[in-house]
Protein backbone atom coordinates (compact mmCIF):
# COMPACT_ATOMS: atom_id res chain seq x y z
CA UNK A 1 0.00 0.00 0.00
CA UNK A 2 1.67 3.00 -0.96
CA UNK A 3 2.11 6.24 1.76
CA UNK A 4 -0.34 8.33 -0.36
CA UNK A 5 -3.47 5.49 -0.28
CA UNK A 6 -2.65 5.14 3.86
CA UNK A 7 -2.83 9.08 4.23
CA UNK A 8 -5.71 9.52 2.13
CA UNK A 9 -7.24 6.55 4.11
CA UNK A 10 -6.13 7.95 7.49
CA UNK A 11 -7.91 11.09 6.79
CA UNK A 12 -11.08 9.98 5.64
CA UNK A 13 -11.55 7.39 8.74
CA UNK A 14 -10.38 10.51 11.20
CA UNK A 15 -13.33 12.69 9.19
CA UNK A 16 -15.87 10.02 9.77
CA UNK A 17 -14.78 9.68 13.42
CA UNK A 18 -15.26 13.57 13.77
CA UNK A 19 -18.26 13.31 12.31
CA UNK A 20 -19.68 10.96 14.70
CA UNK A 21 -18.68 12.31 17.67
CA UNK A 22 -19.81 15.32 16.40
CA UNK A 23 -23.28 14.34 15.56
CA UNK A 24 -23.40 12.76 19.30
CA UNK A 25 -22.16 15.29 21.11
CA UNK A 26 -25.27 17.97 19.86
CA UNK A 27 -27.99 17.75 22.15
CA UNK A 28 -31.79 17.66 20.55
CA UNK A 29 -33.81 20.42 22.10
CA UNK A 30 -36.37 20.96 19.75
CA UNK A 31 -37.94 19.77 16.67
CA UNK A 32 -35.91 21.71 14.54
CA UNK A 33 -32.28 20.74 16.12
CA UNK A 34 -34.06 16.91 16.12
CA UNK A 35 -34.31 17.06 12.37
CA UNK A 36 -30.74 18.75 12.28
CA UNK A 37 -29.14 15.65 14.28
CA UNK A 38 -31.08 12.89 12.38
CA UNK A 39 -29.38 14.21 8.92
CA UNK A 40 -25.85 15.29 10.50
CA UNK A 41 -26.23 11.46 11.88
CA UNK A 42 -27.40 9.64 8.77
CA UNK A 43 -24.46 11.96 7.41
CA UNK A 44 -21.94 10.33 9.80
CA UNK A 45 -23.57 7.06 9.28
CA UNK A 46 -22.70 7.59 5.46
CA UNK A 47 -19.47 8.48 5.68
CA UNK A 48 -18.24 6.13 7.97
CA UNK A 49 -19.70 3.21 5.60
CA UNK A 50 -17.61 5.05 2.70
CA UNK A 51 -14.72 5.03 5.10
CA UNK A 52 -15.44 1.16 5.48
CA UNK A 53 -15.72 0.56 1.61
CA UNK A 54 -12.54 2.46 0.92
CA UNK A 55 -10.81 0.45 3.85
CA UNK A 56 -11.95 -3.06 2.07
CA UNK A 57 -11.26 -2.15 -1.57
CA UNK A 58 -7.42 -0.98 -0.32
CA UNK A 59 -7.02 -3.95 1.18
CA UNK A 60 -8.59 -6.52 -1.75
CA UNK A 61 -6.22 -4.29 -3.86
CA UNK A 62 -3.06 -4.82 -1.69
CA UNK A 63 -4.04 -8.71 -1.67
CA UNK A 64 -4.29 -8.88 -5.53
CA UNK A 65 -1.20 -6.79 -5.65
CA UNK A 66 0.62 -8.84 -3.42
CA UNK A 67 -0.44 -12.15 -5.13
CA UNK A 68 0.52 -10.88 -8.59
CA UNK A 69 4.20 -10.06 -7.76
CA UNK A 70 4.22 -13.60 -6.30
CA UNK A 71 3.22 -14.86 -9.75
CA UNK A 72 -0.62 -15.10 -10.20
CA UNK A 73 -2.14 -13.49 -13.45
CA UNK A 74 -6.03 -13.05 -13.22
CA UNK A 75 -6.19 -12.46 -17.04
CA UNK A 76 -4.05 -15.24 -17.57
CA UNK A 77 -4.12 -18.91 -17.96
CA UNK A 78 -7.45 -19.73 -15.79
CA UNK A 79 -7.90 -23.80 -16.89
CA UNK A 80 -4.97 -23.78 -13.33
CA UNK A 81 -6.78 -21.40 -12.20
CA UNK A 82 -6.94 -22.39 -8.27
CA UNK A 83 -3.44 -24.08 -8.46
CA UNK A 84 -2.44 -20.32 -10.20
CA UNK A 85 -3.70 -18.57 -6.81
CA UNK A 86 -2.82 -21.57 -4.32
CA UNK A 87 1.35 -21.27 -5.72
CA UNK A 88 0.99 -17.52 -5.49
CA UNK A 89 -0.20 -17.98 -2.04
CA UNK A 90 2.51 -20.29 -0.95
CA UNK A 91 4.99 -17.75 -2.33
CA UNK A 92 3.79 -14.59 -0.64
CA UNK A 93 3.58 -16.41 2.55
CA UNK A 94 6.07 -19.07 2.83
CA UNK A 95 5.77 -19.06 6.50
CA UNK A 96 4.11 -22.50 6.16
CA UNK A 97 1.06 -24.16 5.77
CA UNK A 98 -1.04 -22.74 8.09
CA UNK A 99 -0.92 -19.08 7.27
CA UNK A 100 -2.82 -18.18 4.29
CA UNK A 101 -4.08 -15.30 2.76
CA UNK A 102 -7.17 -14.19 4.21
CA UNK A 103 -10.29 -14.25 1.95
CA UNK A 104 -11.95 -10.35 0.53
CA UNK A 105 -15.13 -9.39 1.54
CA UNK A 106 -17.14 -8.82 -1.63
Amino acid sequence: MTSGRIKALSLGLTCSLFLLSVAQAQPASDQASTMDDSSTSKQAQKATKKAERKARHEKKNAELNKLEKNGYNPSGDQLRYPQNVQNAEKKANPQGPGVAVPASAP
